[in-house]
């Protein structure tokens, strides 16, 4: 296993680490200052996310979020990164019509945001949409297992794949690889099929919610961090209480401001 470390990240370099046994880390981002500071400690994969509509728009779910509405969120994060692969979620209804529509949408997102990928959810159903992009030069991160974007089909954020229902999800893994996607992500899977997924395809997985036994990991940066309220699903590790802290951060500066302490006169102009 080599130790050199790339100074730009590319799909082909995700198949490298997959090839050498070195697992990749991903995160979700919407802004210029978090996916700066993910590049800086070095995030392999940053994905701007559909879920930039619950995290960032406050939508119920990833539904409503539009291309339109996808584009400034990437064209932040690409702006800021210097290293990472930039991936750009397609969202609902901007790939389901067919491959035409879905090679239209998905120029426009890499014209306009200046990322290097998109991400697509569906297996076999969609693949069609993946072939017709990657014929097209457009690299495309596939996504499978529970795919929010099916939530009320699913009924539910449910684990997929168990019992006779994981032949469906081998069939729509080596779909998304035939189709010529470069990885995807297994989300709410369980471990050993995810295992099993992993060790079958040639693509790099990526878990969410499907044990460590894939290729590489991804979190939801507020999940990650503990900025959205209520508690943490199974599958998320937080690794701050960044919400607390802000909350007690904003009620020590309106006390500062009603007492007079703020500004002080360290904080201002003669």
């Amino acid at each position: 296993m080599t130790n050199l470390t790339p100074s730009k990240i590319r799909t082909a370099t995700l198949a490298q680490f997959k090839q050498e046994g070195k697992k990749f880390s991903c995160l979700t981002s919407y802004d210029f200052l978090t996916a700066g500071i993910f590049d800086e400690a070095g995030i392999e994969v940053i994905l701007v996310g559909d879920s930039a509509a619950d995290n960032a728009l406050g939508y119920e779910t990833t539904l409503p979020i539009t291309v339109d509405e996808m584009i400034p969120f990437g064209r932040a994060v690409a702006n800021a990164v210097a290293r990472a692969l930039v991936v750009v979620d397609m969202p609902f209804g901007s790939y389901e019509a067919g491959p035409d529509a879905a090679l239209e949408n998905a120029i426009k997102i890499m014209k306009q945001t200046g990322a290097s990928s998109v991400k697509i959810e569906g297996g076999v159903r969609s693949q069609d949409q993946i072939a017709a992009l990657t014929r097209a030069g457009i690299p495309v991160m596939a996504h499978i297992g529970f795919t929010p974007q099916s939530i009320h089909n699913l009924g539910g954020a449910k684990v997929q794949g168990r019992g006779a229902a994981a032949q469906q999800l081998l069939e729509d893994a080596q779909a998304v690889q035939d189709a010529g996607a470069y990885a995807v992500v297994l989300e709410l899977v369980p471990k050993l099929l995810a295992e099993e997924i992993t060790r079958m395809l040639t693509i790099p997985t990526i878990g969410i919610g499907a044990g460590n036994g894939t290729d590489g990991q991804i979190l939801v940066w507020t999940d990650f961090a503990g900025l959205y309220p209520g508690k943490p699903r199974k599958f998320v590790k937080q690794y701050l209480s960044m919400r607390s802290e802000l909350l007690e951060a904003a009620r020590r500066y309106r006390s500062d401001v009603a007492d007079g302490s703020f500004p002080a006169d360290e904080h201002s102009h003669d």
